[in-house]
């Protein structure tokens, strides 16, 4: 693989074209354990984020998944719990419930992914959601296992609240590529200046 652009040693050779060699490796999926989302805009789809990540990719592993729905959690207080969705035997299944028909799948095919989307979201979906993440790793001689529960409280609105640090960044995105156009088109017209002197001075010459 190529690389062509413009070695600046000086300013004379600045319109110069070099060409060098770079090596050209395979990118390889990365595991990202991001938060999820506590917002769901009503009437709409909603993501419930749960990453799972494994550290050894080579090691075979079965993956349970138990999604619960609790209301309200209180310190000291056994919550109520209602199991919504399940992952066993590498087959999702939608549990019966005010859930049924509303909740959707999400996860990866490497089940480092483990999200399910709820459908249609309404005023009664507030609440909390809890991942029950369970792997047994199969090992020759024995089978270790690792359990993770992840909680994400949810609530419900109306319409979507004004992120003011993503509209930050996208008026910082403009006013960036606005620079660069204009840094791009000084270094054109420079280029295309340098190379008219040079021909009149060959055709002088000549």
């Amino acid at each position: 693989m190529l690389l062509i652009g413009r070695y600046r040693s000086s300013r004379s050779d600045r319109c110069k074209v070099y060409s060098f060699p770079i090596p050209a490796h395979l990118s390889q999926p990365v595991c990202v354990d991001v938060p999820s989302g506590t917002e769901a805009v009503l009437g709409k789809m909603m993501k419930l984020t749960c990453i799972s990540c494994m550290k050894r990719e080579e090691v075979k592993a079965k993956t349970y998944v138990d999604w619960y729905y609790m209301t309200k959690v209180e310190q000291g207080i056994t919550p109520d719990k209602t199991l919504i969705y399940k992952y066993e035997g590498d087959l999702p299944m939608e549990m019966d419930g005010p859930f049924k028909g509303r909740l959707v799948w999400n996860g990866s095919q490497d089940l480092q992914d483990l999200s399910i989307s709820i459908v249609n979201v309404t005023y009664n979906d507030s609440g909390v959601y809890e991942c029950r993440v369970l792997r047994e790793f199969e090992f020759d001689s024995f089978t270790p296992s690792a359990y993770i529960l992840k909680n994400i409280t949810l609530k419900v609105i109306e319409e979507v609240s004004p992120d003011t640090t993503a509209l930050y960044s996208k008026i910082m995105m403009y006013l960036l590529l606005v620079f660069l156009t204009f840094w791009l088109l000084v270094e054109m017209v420079y280029c295309y200046r340098k190379i008219s002197k040079s021909d009149e001075l060959v055709q002088d010459t000549g």
